[in-house]
């Protein structure tokens, strides 16, 4: 797996590189891509670093090679190359990372491996994080507000024409969504309903934008360049296999919560023949 993570980040240069030198020929254009580049490449290495010390289990170090790889082709791969004239391609970018690569990294419970490596410096970081998890609606309502202010028109044609306003854009979308996904899947012990009311609503708002997408009459983004296939594609992408995902992550979580409640029922007494 390591050995594909690696694969991943190498031939994402080129195409990152082609990719953006049409949005943006200035100086220091390439600096925030470059940049995200090597934040992806240190917490790989300082993962890695910090697995020989605190030995995560398979699942984990199998979910945190997973995630870098799809993390680095959402962001640096063939999809960001299209991301500037194609809806549906920056969509396809926008549910890697919130709806595939976020749960990975939660899953991959990377946090104990980057302080083993980092060191107890990174605590105020790890503690705040671990305080907002406990807060499934509020960080729902975080990832909600990072959703639609990047998907007005105004904002969206910023981050695809500029690379630091893009960059900002999926930065903003990767920690509020591993925000929200920690906090639905690491739910803690009686706040599974809140979890499950969390994603409910996040399946209910990324489905109305889907559908605004979809059942718009004409491109909401630049309309003199831009196809109204396109954009449909792009909130079917959003409304379909994004909601699955909330769905069946809502639906375990309605599991655990109704499971929980069925073992706090004491047992009636039982009949003595």
């Amino acid at each position: 797996m390591p050995v594909t993570v690696r694969l991943a980040l190498l031939l994402a240069l080129p195409a990152t590189a082609q990719a953006h030198a049409a949005w943006d020929t200035g100086p220091l254009s390439h600096l925030p891509v470059w940049g995200a580049q090597a934040l992806l490449l240190a917490l790989w290495i300082a993962g890695l670093a910090g697995a020989a010390r605190v030995r995560p289990r398979l699942g984990e170090r199998l979910a945190f090679h997973a995630a870098t790889a799809v993390t680095a082709v959402a962001l640096f791969g063939p999809f960001d190359e299209r991301a500037a004239t194609s809806t549906a391609m920056h969509m396809v970018q926008h549910m890697l990372l919130m709806v595939v690569a976020a749960p990975l990294w939660v899953l991959a419970r990377p946090l104990p491996a980057w302080r083993a490596a980092l060191g107890p410096w990174v605590d105020p970081w790890w503690q705040a994080v671990l305080r907002a998890g406990r807060h499934p609606v509020a960080c729902a309502a975080l990832h909600a507000a990072a959703i639609w202010a990047w998907h007005l028109p105004q904002p969206y044609l910023a981050a695809v024409g500029n690379n630091w306003w893009h960059v900002a854009e999926h930065a903003s979308f990767a920690f509020s969504a591993w925000l929200f996904w920690w906090a639905v899947l690491r739910a803690r012990r009686g706040h599974e309903a809140q979890a499950a009311l969390a994603l409910l609503f996040t399946l209910m708002h990324t489905g109305l934008l889907g559908a605004l997408l979809t059942f718009a009459r004409a491109p909401l983004y630049a309309p003199e360049s831009r196809d109204l296939w396109d954009q449909q594609l792009a909130g079917l992408l959003m409304w379909v296999p994004g909601g699955a995902a909330y769905l069946a992550a809502a639906a375990w979580c309605a599991h655990r919560w109704l499971g929980r409640l069925q073992r706090a029922v004491p047992a009636g007494p039982q009949r003595t023949p």
